[in-house]
Order: structure tokens, then sequence, then C-alpha cells
């Protein structure tokens, strides 16, 4: 076994790992911190590209009246794509009003609603527990001419993704909606299948199985997407062996995987005969010639480091670049998770960040709450402020995880402003012994 004094030293040699930069990265984390504060229109409005709002609007996310007064600052520029955006950060903060009233105004700016628009405020209802309110909206569809088998689809599929799976149930196969649309998706081997998604996020196993059985019962069609889905609930559930037999029968009936199959089937392999199984399905998948995509590699990656193979993973990661295939914060998660030295871990955050891969909130959240948990400040101070030099606007876990930190190295002064400005932006503090806040009313 490669000892971790080796393994640190041929790491090196990596192209894509360097040292981090002393000055890419500050330690300062106040100093550089703000948030709240709208932003001025732009100079010379016309000049804004519209693909630069939306990145603007993406790291305003978690900031809705920062990313409402700039979004408002270059209305000239937006497409339907910029309103889209803006319409689910308002949902996400429960401004179903302000929701609408951008949606009246598309029209007048050129950027008409599309089915992703509906789309948005489905997902904003119903991760509101608001299934009446979605229903409502996807009748409201009709009054731009969108109310159809898409928008069906999508209203079902918002309400299996925010688990309110029984409501999705009831709204398509009791008929509530007695129309030809509703009559056409009773049996639609794409409905079942955004159902059968949606018992995985409740995790109802049991009901899982009786579903896909109900399938054959009713006599609707199981394709590839259904197989796969099922092959993924087989893994989730625990028994990743009984994918594999999935994946036998598929290849009896002739059923022709794509890459989404596959990789549910390495991961699968993986948990239940060993990686190196898994790596050879990954070799049988580029013979049948189905390339490989960046999730085809995370998942060896990830089954790698959770096997300690880090040598290899790493050397997955290299060939993953001179193959020109750029890979994702998935992918860098999985070094994260399985490193244990916050030197490595930061060394590869830098370099993750200088070849253009985004951490997302989770990244963030992930580092902070390990280097907390290790007892290292100096790290998580280091990732903060990244989040901030990159711009980001911090969730309530990033606030929290970073909070927790502080506290936890007696910096409770510090820990209070964060909490304070938490609550100042509207995000939810969880209750700690070491505030005490102010009772309302």
């Amino acid at each position: 076994m490669t000892s971790p004094a080796l393994l640190f030293l041929r790491l090196r040699r990596l192209p894509f790992l360097r040292p981090i930069a002393a000055h890419s990265l500050s330690t300062n984390s106040t100093s550089q911190f703000h948030f709240c504060a709208p932003e001025p229109p732009p100079q010379s409005s016309p000049e804004v590209d519209s693909t630069a709002v939306l990145e603007k609007l993406r790291l305003k996310a978690n900031d809705w009246k920062a990313a409402f007064d700039y979004f408002n600052s270059v209305e000239s520029q937006h497409t339907t794509e910029n309103f889209n955006y803006m319409i689910s950060i308002l949902g996400k903060f429960f401004e179903f009003e302000l929701c609408w009233k951008l949606i009246e105004r598309m029209p007048g700016c050129g950027a008409m609603p599309d089915h992703a628009t509906f789309r948005a405020m489905f997902k904003r209802y119903v991760s509101a527990h608001l299934v009446e309110e979605a229903i409502a909206a996807y009748e409201r569809s009709q009054e731009f001419d969108l109310r159809d088998e898409t928008c069906y689809s999508y209203l079902v599929d918002a309400m299996c993704e925010h688990k309110h799976v029984r409501e999705a149930e009831e709204f398509v196969f009791k008929e509530r909606f007695n129309d030809e649309i509703a009559a056409g998706m009773m049996n639609s081997t794409k409905v079942h299948n955004i159902m059968l998604r949606g018992w995985v996020k409740m995790k109802w196993w049991a009901k899982c199985r009786e579903f896909w059985e109900e399938m054959d019962r009713k006599g609707v069609r199981k394709d590839l997407h259904s197989y796969s889905i099922y092959m993924d609930i087989m893994c989730k559930s625990g028994k990743p062996y009984k994918a594999v037999k999935l994946y036998k029968e598929m290849k009896v009936k002739g059923i022709r995987l794509d890459v989404v199959a596959y990789n549910t089937v390495i991961l699968a392999i993986g948990k239940s005969e060993g990686v190196d199984s898994a790596k050879r399905v990954y070799r049988e998948m580029t013979e049948m010639g189905c390339e490989p995509n960046v999730a085809t590699c995370s998942t060896v990656i990830k089954l790698l480091c959770e096997n300690s193979r880090m040598e290899e993973a790493f050397e997955m990661l290299e060939n993953m670049g001179r193959k020109g295939m750029q890979p994702d914060v998935i992918t860098y998660h999985s070094f994260y998770r399985c490193l244990g030295d916050p030197k490595k871990i930061l060394w590869l955050f830098d370099r993750m960040c200088e070849d253009g891969v985004q951490p997302t909130m989770s990244t963030f959240v992930m580092l902070i709450r390990k280097f907390g948990k290790w007892g290292f400040l100096r790290p998580a101070t280091i990732v903060w402020s990244k989040m901030v030099e990159l711009g980001h606007s911090p969730d309530e876990s990033a606030y929290n995880a970073w909070i927790d930190v502080l506290i936890d190295k007696g910096l409770l002064d510090e820990a209070s402003k964060y909490d304070a400005e938490m609550l100042e932006k509207g995000l939810s503090a969880k209750p700690r012994k070491e505030f005490v806040r102010p009772v309302e009313g």
C-alpha cells in the first residue's frame, strides 16, 4: 500500500494540483463580507450581457431583495430565462405575489412566459407545501396557451420531487381534471417514471416495489428509464445485488443501456461486488460504444475513494483531463469526503477553483463543517473567505456551519455578528444557548 507521504509527493507531480497561492485566499473573513446593499444601476445597461445578468442573479440567489433590485436595474436586458430565474428566487422566499407580477410583465418586455416559467412556479409552490396553489397555477397556464402534457408532467414532477407523491397520485389517478390531458396521461410511461422517482425521494421502498409491480398489472410499458430508476431504487434501499440482476435482465431483453443506466450499474456492482468489478463494467461500457461521461468517472472515483484507493482515484482524475473531460464539483466532493489532511483538501480546493470548476454552496458547507469538526479554524476561514470572494451569498446551512465553528473556538462576538446578519436576511438561524435573542411580540 502506498504510504501517505509517497502519495502526497506523487500527487504534487499531477498538472492539475499545485500548491495554494498565498495571495489567492485571504484569511480575513469579516473585512470582506457584506450583503444586502443594492447595487447601483449599471452606467451603460444596453451593454450588459443577459448571460452575465443571469450569473449575477445566481450569486444573489440567497438574498431576494438584492437580486430583485439588481434585476430591476437592468430590466431592458432580460430574456425569458432571466425572468424565470428571478421568479424562482422570489418563490424560494414565498414572494409569490411578486412572481405573478413578473409573469404579467414579461410580454411587455418581449419575454413571453414558457413551460419553464410555470415549472419554476410549481416547484416553489410545492416546496412550500402549497399543493393546491400549484394546481391553481397549472390552471392559469391556460392563459398563456401552455396548459398541455408538458405542463402537466412538470406539475406532477414538482409534487414528486418535493415528497408530495400522495397528492400526485390523487391528481393523476383520481381524474381530478376530467379532460383529454388527464385521460391521455393515465397510462403514460413518463408519468409513471416520474412517480416512481417520487417514491424514491420518500424512501418508501415497499411502495416502490408495489408501484413497480402495479405498472405490470396495468400494462404500462417499462422503458430504459423505468429500469434505470428501479436499479437506483435497489441501490438506495441497500440491495445493489438486485440492481445487478435487473441489469442482466435488461441485457437478456435486448434493452440497450445508455450512459445513465451504466452509471447506476457501475455503482451497484461496485457496492455489491467491489470496485474492480465496477471497473470491468466501465471497460465493457466503452467496448459497447457507450462513451463514459463526467458522472461515470465521478462514480468510479467515488468507489475508489471509499475504498481508500486514493492514488488510483487521482490517476482517473488526471485521465479525465487528458480526454478533454472537465471534472465537475461532484467529482471533487468524493475527494473532500475521504481525504484526511486539511492541507491536501485546501490544495485540491484551490486547483478546482483555478480550473474553473465553481464550488457550490454544498461544497462550502461540507468543508466548513469538516474543518470545524477537526477543530481547525484557519482552513474553515479560508473556505468562507473564498465563498465571499467568489460572490456567493451564503444560505442557512453555510451560516449555521460557520457560526458553529466560531462558537467552538470561543469567538462569540464574531459569531453573534453573523447570527444577526443571518436573521437580517430572513434566514432561519439555529437556536443557540450562547445567544439571547429578543422575544417577538
